[in-house]
């Protein structure tokens, strides 16, 4: 027996020492390390989301408010853009009140004050950079003019201005409104 007794002690020394696994129950340590990376993989993927989410949630408020701060400044814009052209037109809007209360003056000096404030007029509008349309001479165009009348003429060309009835206008490159003409049409 003391056989066995010495067999069991060293056994049991061993088992201590070089622990068996049961494999139904526990795992062994580098499994248990394999298997609990995944799971710690697991939390920093789901952190590393959130954090995404949270930089998307404040990309689209920053976003939100650049529109809205945008709009709010275009429509400051519409608002106040007209005050220099206003300013600007309002010494000819003097110049009229003026002439409204003139006393009785010839009807040549009438006609000299409305010269003046025409070309006073004329001068502003060639500041802000509207400039007419020039018809004489020209061929129709369909950008550039309105044709509200074909007439037959032996003067003018087939397609030919013949007579400017409304004056047309551009401010640099777009056309304000178009010149209303007459146009040359064969005899």
């Amino acid at each position: 027996m003391t056989r066995n007794k010495t067999n069991d002690m060293k056994s049991k020394a061993e088992e201590t020492q070089n622990p068996t696994v049961d494999v139904e129950h526990e795992l062994p340590q580098a499994e248990a390390a394999a298997n609990s990376a995944p799971a710690t993989e697991l939390e920093k993927l789901k952190a590393e989301n959130a954090a995404y989410l949270d930089r998307l949630a404040r990309l689209q408020a920053e976003f939100d408010n650049f529109r809205k701060r945008n709009a709010r400044e275009l429509q400051e814009f519409r608002d106040y853009a007209l005050t220099d052209a206003l300013k600007q037109l309002l010494p000819i809007l003097d110049s009229l009140d003026r002439a409204t209360k003139a006393e009785a003056a010839t009807v040549e000096d009438m006609r000299n004050g409305l010269e003046l404030i025409d070309r006073q007029f004329h001068d502003t509008l060639s500041r802000l950079g509207v400039e007419p349309i020039e018809t004489k001479g020209q061929k129709f165009d369909p950008n550039l003019h309105q044709a509200v009348a074909a007439v037959p003429s032996a003067e003018v060309e087939e397609g030919g201005i013949v007579e400017e009835l409304a004056r047309g206008y551009r401010l640099r490159d777009r056309v304000l409104r178009a010149t209303m003409v007459s146009v040359a049409k064969a005899e």
